[in-house]
Order: C-alpha cells, then structure tokens, then sequence
C-alpha cells in the first residue's frame, strides 16, 4: 500500500524494542514532514553512535574514550563497587543519585538456555580489580530475576577467598522486575538498606 522506501524504512523500525508496525507507521510519516537537515542530523548522530562508543577499559561501560566519565571521576569512592548486568541498569542507579562508588558492567546475565556462560561475561575483569585491594565492598545490583539472581550467586562464589564484602539491594524491587525500569525512590532505599550476603576471609 506505500511507495518502496516508506514500507522498507517501516519494516526497519519495527525491528527496535517496543516499536510496532503503526507506532513505526507514524515515525515515518513524522520524517516525511520533517525538514532534510533534521532527518540528516538524525542520521549522523546514529552513524556517530555506531563509530565513536566503545567499552571502557577498567568497567565495561560505554564510553567515548578509554575510560567512561564515572572511571575518571576522582571524587566518587573507589572503595565500593557496584556490579550491574547492563549500562541501563548503571544509568537506572545513577539517576537514583543515591550511589556515589565505582562500577562494573558484566555485560549481560548468566541464561544457559541462551547461550549465555561465565566465558561471555565480564567476571574475570571483575574479580582481578576484587584481588588489586583497594575495593572494601561489592554490591551485586544485577536485576531480580531468575537469570539476575541466579548470576549474583554465581559472583558469590567466584568472590569467595578475597577480602572484600559482598552485598546485594535490599527488598523493595520486585521480583522478575527489570532494574532498569525501577523508579528512583526504589531503587535508592534499596541502595541505602542493602544486605550483607557473604564477606571473604583470607
């Protein structure tokens, strides 16, 4: 029922999370009355996106330079270290405004079913910054789903022999919830009262 190029760039649309093919409809026909330059501005912004991010060396998040801007920020505590599955999920925490450590991005959650093992993740980086000394305590901020939890109990073990306090948010984030869609309160009184969950001895 569309010319080509309106049903091709339909089609691409609604490969994006959340994006059906009416929501996709509707941004096509917004570009169309768009002025060139906005639509060419988009474009580049994109292409830049793919280009310029990178992970950061010491965390795993993404970054435009070797390290991200929380990695070279003198000012947070550099004795706590909150572990995360995503960047959604250090975003998420960071508008809580509540944490104001360093962190770690595994870069996904343990799913044997997708493939997924402790080889695809960023454990081995995370437990050689746990032996260097100077983190005192790790929270494991992974979401509170099956996959999330079943990885923060996996993190427990590995950390298991290296002197550093292991912790987990307190209640108040729902089960199977994703922490990236937590509100800001939840997510800062869970910060605020987490639990202690295992704490190596040498």
């Amino acid at each position: 029922m569309y010319a080509r190029p309106i049903s091709d760039l339909i089609h691409l649309l609604t490969k994006l999370p959340t994006i059906g093919p009416k929501t996709a409809q509707r941004l096509v026909f917004y570009m169309i009355n768009t002025p060139k330059e906005d639509i060419e501005e988009l474009a580049a912004a994109m292409i830049a996106l793919k280009e310029k991010m990178r992970e950061c060396e010491v965390c795993h998040n993404l970054s435009e330079r070797e390290k991200c801007v929380i990695c070279e920020d003198n000012t947070r505590d550099e004795s706590i270290l909150c572990v995360v599955c995503t960047p959604q999920e250090l975003a998420a925490i960071e508008k809580s405004m509540i944490f104001k450590g360093k962190y770690h991005v595994l870069g996904g959650a343990l799913s044997p079913l997708e493939g997924i093992g402790p080889e695809k993740l960023n454990i081995g980086s995370l437990t050689a910054r746990a032996k260097k000394g100077d983190i005192k305590e790790i929270i494991l901020a992974t979401s509170p789903t099956l996959a999330g939890e079943a990885t923060a109990l996996y993190l427990v073990k590995q950390l298991s022999g290296i002197p550093v306090k292991v912790t987990r948010p307190a209640l108040g984030l729902p089960m199977g919830a994703d922490l990236e869609y937590a509100d800001e309160i939840t997510l800062a009184r869970a910060m605020e009262g987490r639990r202690n969950i295992g704490e190596a001895r040498d």
